[in-house]
């Protein structure tokens, strides 16, 4: 998914009123506040520079991730692998199509020139054009699978650490290809609901993407849509963060045991702390990025449906855009997780850290041996007088 950006006071984006009607004060204020915010309205730059480094950051990773791979034989970090490179090709999907999606939406928006062409800039609310379905569905499907995978990734890891015969027994390749399918088609099965009349897509504020119909003309069926795709994903995050708990203290625990470990058994624990610590990484950002448009979007439908939402419908509105802002960022931090939490990495860094510890503490060591010696002297000088 790619980050939106919002047009000025032109007019452009800014919701259309009717001949005979005014905007109000709070909606001109909302499109004011954004306008400053984001700059020139057909300057869709920072947009297309968070798709390019989007795209630079996965691919980086997927060559990390295609070399590992190739390096690793242990069938537990072959199966972590296996599944990392999902993830990462997943985000890397997931910044590209949306993205297009979003870029052609300016585009068009820039040729037109006509007062029909911005007058059905927002669309139909009841009637989304092919599009909207496809980029509302993208957002669905590429907000679910990382999710979903993240959720697999700790489930797979906490099996490993905890019962490694069982996960030996049980993980294999094939297995793990046919849950990586699995996986793939629930989160493809979520966002063809409302092809089957269970919710819909509609274009969300700004006016340039697609979402669950969540702010404006929410129905019941909108608010059980909704509500599946936030339970999913909230219960993937919890999921989450009980297997990678359970995962840690269990390290934690043998580390201390341990007295004399032989190599081999060092190196398998090394693996598998490092493995721990990277899906720390990526449920702490999934958490960070995905919590805000998940509990938002639940909050604008309930109160939409309710009818509650007419004072506050621009607040949601902006809330909304800013979930999903912070939903992207997701897609561009997932490989640098992956990439600053290797074990290299993290040597070299303990490595510095710890000449520089060394060195400070060489130097006030150096300087408590020279106030020493000067007050020896001081005294030795004053006994001779």
């Amino acid at each position: 998914m790619l980050a939106m950006q919002h047009y000025n006071s032109s007019g452009v984006f800014a919701p259309f009123p009717l001949p005979n009607q005014t905007p109000t004060v709070q909606e001109t204020e909302v499109e004011a506040v954004s306008s400053n915010a984001t700059g020139s309205p057909n300057n869709p730059t920072a947009a297309g520079i968070s798709m390019t480094l989007g795209i630079l950051f996965n691919v980086v990773a997927l060559i990390i991730l295609a070399k590992a791979y190739s390096r690793y034989r242990r069938r537990s970090k072959a199966t972590f692998l296996l599944l990392a490179s999902s993830l990462i090709a997943t985000d890397l999907a997931g910044h590209v199509i949306p993205g297009a999606l979003v870029l052609r939406r300016y585009s068009v928006h820039t040729q037109g020139s006509t007062d029909d062409s911005v007058s059905t800039f927002r669309g139909d609310p009841e009637n989304p054009d092919a599009s909207c379905l496809f980029g509302g569905g993208c957002m669905v499907f590429f907000g679910l699978c990382p999710l979903f995978l993240g959720c697999a990734m700790a489930a797979e890891r906490c099996l490993g650490v905890t019962k490694p015969l069982l996960h030996a027994r049980l993980v294999t390749t094939a297995r793990t290809k046919m849950a990586l399918a699995l996986i793939w088609l629930l989160a493809l099965c979520v966002a063809l609901l409302p092809y089957f009349s269970l919710g819909a897509y509609t274009y969300q504020y700004p006016w340039t993407w697609c979402f669950i119909r969540v702010v404006e003309g929410t129905r019941g069926t909108d608010l059980a849509f909704v509500m599946v795709f936030s339970g999913l994903a909230l219960s993937s995050l919890a999921s989450a963060f009980v297997c990678n708990t359970i995962s840690g203290i269990t390290l934690v625990r043998a580390r201390l045991k341990k007295k004399k470990p032989c190599s081999q058994r060092s190196s398998a624990g090394s693996h598998d702390t490092e493995m721990v610590v990277q899906l720390v990484g990526i449920m702490v950002t999934s958490c960070i990025c995905w919590s805000p448009l998940l509990v938002f979007a639940l909050m604008s439908a309930t109160k939409s449906y309710s009818g509650m939402l007419d004072s506050d419908r621009d607040t949601f509105r902006g809330l909304m855009v800013t979930g999903v802002r912070m939903a992207t960022c997701n897609q561009i931090l997932d490989p640098w997780v992956y990439i600053l939490l290797r074990r290299a990495v993290l040597r070299k860094i303990y490595r510095i850290t710890k000449r520089r510890a060394s060195f400070k503490g060489s130097t006030f060591r150096s300087a408590r041996w020279d106030i020493s010696s000067f007050q020896t002297s001081e005294k030795s000088s004053v006994n001779n007088i």
